[in-house]
């Protein structure tokens, strides 16, 4: 998280590389990255896993984000889902005490860092061409995948904060 010294990313300029109108989903993922290290940082295994209330655990949401992030950023590019992508969708949801902060840490900063390079290698004049997503093939663009993705992992980072304090 930002501290009173170091403003929120969004506030530190462009990121490398990224162009303009995609510096904001840049921003967004690479602030929920900051943000996600430093609730998972303080935990321990039991509390990552522990499900307060009848909600989801912090390790559930670390690995939604995750997954959804690459599921999203893969229909943005116009690709169908792998089976390895269906099994971890299907797993996100089970918790695995195996797997430490440390792990899932590094699983989701792999995935910010998978979505920042694909946010560079995208161009401008492609943000409006249409997408399908899911079985269902609903409608969406590239830009509204994109935006979606960043969003919906900043409500995940959101879920994480809240869950740590009621931990």
């Amino acid at each position: 998280m930002s501290t009173s010294s170091t403003p929120e990313v969004w506030l530190r300029g462009p990121v490398d590389n990224v162009p303009p109108l995609l510096q904001p989903v840049a921003h967004a993922l690479l602030q929920c990255r900051e943000e996600i290290e430093a609730h998972l940082s303080k935990l321990t295994a039991e509390q990552i896993w522990r499900a307060p209330h009848g909600g989801a655990s912090v390790g559930y949401h670390v690995r939604h984000a995750a997954g959804s992030l690459d599921r999203l950023f893969t229909y943005a590019r116009g690709a169908r889902l792998s089976d390895a992508q269906r099994q971890v969708l299907d797993q996100e949801s089970q918790p695995d005490p195996d797997l430490t902060a440390d792990d899932l840490l590094a699983a989701f900063e792999a995935t910010v860092e998978r979505a920042l390079d694909q946010l560079r290698e995208t161009s401008e004049a492609s943000l409006t061409q249409a997408r399908s997503v899911g079985r269902a093939q609903l409608p969406s663009t590239v830009i509204g995948l994109l935006v979606h993705a960043a969003e919906h992992t900043q409500r995940h980072a959101g879920q994480i904060a809240t869950t740590v304090k009621m931990l």
